[in-house]
This record gives structure tokens, C-alpha cells and sequence, in this order.
């Protein structure tokens, strides 16, 4: 798979990280409100519906997105030179946590979704209060992970194509465009497909 991710063509990966997905939304988005509107489906619960629906296009865009992450930081390591030293086992690390912390909220949320339309009440404020001082500390330190891994994928790619070790300044602009990733895709995955090549 990892090969599939570092040959694809740079709009084949806009495609399905970005353009279809974005579609996709609006689409959900457009008829959700216009079902909402509507005098003949007054019912709340279906927005639940919806953002099942939501869910589940999130886990395949997110799929796709670490998919690449995971692709060019472990499987450009074979192109990095031997007197490179890379902490892959780290940023392995730091990859897999914010996917964790992720599945943690998605389910953290059917089941509060779920309990919400069976009870009908209002959850209690020592509940938030407490969900709060867990999902807060664990979505900065997710947030944190996900730029590591960023700039570990920036790092090899800029390591891969110097042939050297590389500081932050030399791989900074490849930093921003993973970041920035519908713009900075057309750039740099075109430079992969030559380094694969």
C-alpha cells in the first residue's frame, strides 16, 4: 500500500483527500438544511443521521491523508542515506495517537448521541466538566503529534532529496505545503514520484 501512496499521481491524491470529499460535504450539508427546512421532516434525530454520515467521510478522508504521512515517512526511509539517523520509531509513535484520540471521540460521541435520544436530558454539568479537563489536554497533545508527524514527513522528504541531514530551515517551505496540503500536494508529490522512480 505504502508504494501505491508514494506513486499516485499528485491529482489522484487532491482528489480523494480534498475534491471529493469537499463535494461530498456540500452535498450532505445542502440537504440537510434543506430537510430541516422542510415542513414534512420536523424530526431533530435526523441530523444524527447526517453526522453519521459525516463520520464516516471523515474516516476515509483521514484514511487517505495518514495514509500518505505513513507512506512517504516510512517508506522513503530505504532512500535516506546510511549516515542519516532518523527516529522513525518515534514518530511511529506520535502517528498512531492522534488516530487513537480520534476513534476515542467518535465513539465518546455516539455513545453520548446515543444516550442523549434514549434519556432526553440534558447532560449533567460535572459530566462535561469532566469529559472537558480529559478531551482537552488529549486534543492539544493529539494536535501536537500531528505536527510532529508533519515535520518528520517533511524531514525525510527534504533528507531523501538532499541526500543529507537536513535542520528545519532547509525543509521548512515542504513543511508549510504538507500543512497546507491541497496546495503544497501539487508540489511535492510530483517531486516523490521522481525520488520513486
Amino acid at each position: 500500500m505504502t508504494d501505491k501512496f508514494l506513486k499516485a499521481k499528485h491529482w489522484q491524491l487532491f482528489l480523494l483527500t480534498f475534491a471529493i470529499p469537499m463535494v461530498f460535504q456540500f452535498i450532505m450539508i445542502g440537504t440537510m438544511i434543506s430537510n430541516i427546512g422542510s415542513e414534512t421532516n420536523s424530526d431533530p434525530s435526523s441530523i444524527f443521521n447526517y453526522l453519521q454520515l459525516f463520520t464516516l467521510v471523515m474516516i476515509i478522508f483521514m484514511s487517505i491523508y495518514f495514509g500518505w504521512f505513513w507512506s512517504v515517512a516510512v517508506g522513503l526511509q530505504k532512500k535516506v542515506p546510511e549516515n542519516v539517523k532518523m527516529k522513525v520509531r518515534k514518530f511511529k509513535i506520535f502517528f498512531f495517537i492522534p488516530m487513537f484520540y480520534m476513534l476515542l471521540i467518535m465513539l465518546l460521541m455516539s455513545i453520548s448521541m446515543n444516550g442523549l435520544m434514549e434519556n432526553g436530558e440534558e447532560p449533567s454539568g460535572i459530566l462535561i466538566a469532566g469529559l472537558a479537563g480529559v478531551i482537552v489536554p488529549l486534543h492539544l497533545f493529539s494536535m501536537f503529534c500531528i505536527f510532529y508527524s508533519l515535520y518528520f514527513v517533511a524531514k525525510t522528504f527534504k533528507t531523501v532529496e538532499l541526500q543529507r541531514e537536513v535542520k528545519f530551515s532547509d525543509f521548512a517551505g515542504e513543511f508549510f505545503m504538507i500543512w497546507f496540503y491541497p496546495i503544497g500536494i501539487w508540489i511535492v508529490q510530483p517531486k516523490i514520484n521522481e525520488m520513486i522512480e
